[in-house]
């Protein structure tokens, strides 16, 4: 899943490099929803994340998520990354709202 962008870029600690997912362009009855009435997306796709963070006593706690896993991001926050003309975001772990499950 991870292109060569990645072998470019990895995150440090507990940061997790998502891909927002495409906002809904259209509704279920066909109608056309236009650019600004488009809400912000908040579920992103993970593609890529650091090995995690150092706990108090020294030991390093892994990241709560895996690659491929989608996510429910908050509304603000993360930092925009372009690798390749494509935009991703970088977030802490700790900043991720939850996961959805299949």
């Amino acid at each position: 899943m991870a292109g060569k962008a990645f072998r470019k870029f990895l995150p440090l600690f507990d940061r997790v490099l998502v891909e927002r997912c495409a906002a809904e362009t259209v509704t279920k009855g066909g109608i056309m929803i236009p650019e600004k009435a488009q809400g912000k997306v908040l579920q992103a796709t993970v593609v890529a994340i650091g090995s995690g963070a150092r706990g108090k006593n020294g030991e390093i706690q892994p990241v709560s998520v895996k690659v491929g896993e989608k996510v429910l991001l908050p509304e603000y926050g993360g930092t925009k990354i372009v690798l390749e003309d494509k935009d991703y975001y970088l977030f802490r772990d700790g900043d991720i709202l939850g996961k959805y499950v299949d």
